[in-house]
């Protein structure tokens, strides 16, 4: 069975992906069928480039994509231009959906990127908060007043 999915490159603690056509008995790094794109983590966004027509060509003759390169053709819209073209849209219907489905990809990473600076620094400042509170000396227990026995006489 023909398998979608990643091929390291790169140097050491900076990987590049290649998104290939692959028997998936093949090694990670073993010799592969057809490159179809690539992938690069390191950049902010993710940087992804993929051949749309050949991907839907591997994935309409039986190619299984790995749960990784799944979600890179979901983001990239590939996905969605071959779910269109089976249902019978145009190229400009097609085109005008990616381009949409793309911009709500990037517009919700921000967002997420956003919420998730914002929740660190709620977290420093609730772990600052307690270190001041625990670093205060605890205020003296008030003394009890005394009371006076009055002597019976």
């Amino acid at each position: 069975m023909v398998k979608l999915r990643l091929k390291r490159k790169g140097r050491i603690h900076h990987p590049v992906y290649d998104i290939i056509a692959i028997d998936e008995r093949s090694r990670r790094d073993g010799a592969f069928i057809e490159r179809l794109g690539y992938y690069d983590p390191n950049h902010q966004p993710s940087v992804v480039k993929v051949d749309p027509d050949r991907t839907i060509y591997w994935l309409g003759v039986g190619a299984q994509p790995t749960n990784l390169v799944r979600n890179l053709l979901s983001y990239e819209g590939i996905l969605l231009r071959k779910y269109m073209a089976s249902k019978g849209k145009n190229q400009v219907e097609i085109e005008e959906a990616v381009k949409l489905h793309k911009e709500v990809a990037r517009a919700k990473y921000f967002r997420r990127k956003e919420l998730r600076v914002k929740r660190e620094d709620a977290k420093e400042k609730a772990a600052a908060a307690a270190k001041e509170e625990a670093a205060k000396p605890a205020p003296a227990p008030a003394p009890e007043p005394e009371v006076k026995a009055e002597s019976a006489e």
